[in-house]
């Protein structure tokens, strides 16, 4: 039985998931996360059964919203996946600098 530590709205939890599914429950909690973030920049400090209510409400709409169509897909990506993007967009620009700085 596979466990990950996740941190939601400033706390962290210790989840059981499906061995491999580690990463995949860290992207999910980690969407969660920044929904709750989200809710809190819009409305400001709530009680913490009322901001995950809220945040679930949101996600099950746009899960609504995909299942009907009425919205296009989203993708989201899991923090290791970004992680990945920046080190790319870093090199990328190191190179690019690196170009102009020999041109």
């Amino acid at each position: 039985m596979g466990q990950v530590n996740v941190q939601i709205g400033g706390r962290s939890y210790s989840l059981a998931c499906g061995d491999g599914e580690e990463t995949h429950l860290a992207g999910l909690a980690s969407h969660l996360d920044r929904k709750t973030a989200e809710l809190q920049a819009a409305l400001g400090q709530m009680s913490e059964p009322r901001l995950l209510l809220m945040a679930g409400i949101l996600m099950a709409d746009e899960l609504h919203e995909l299942r009907s169509g009425k919205a296009p897909p989203v993708a989201v990506m899991t923090d290791a996946e970004y992680d990945n993007l920046a080190e790319r967009v870093e090199r990328l620009a190191a190179a690019l600098e690196n170009d102009a700085a020999t041109a």
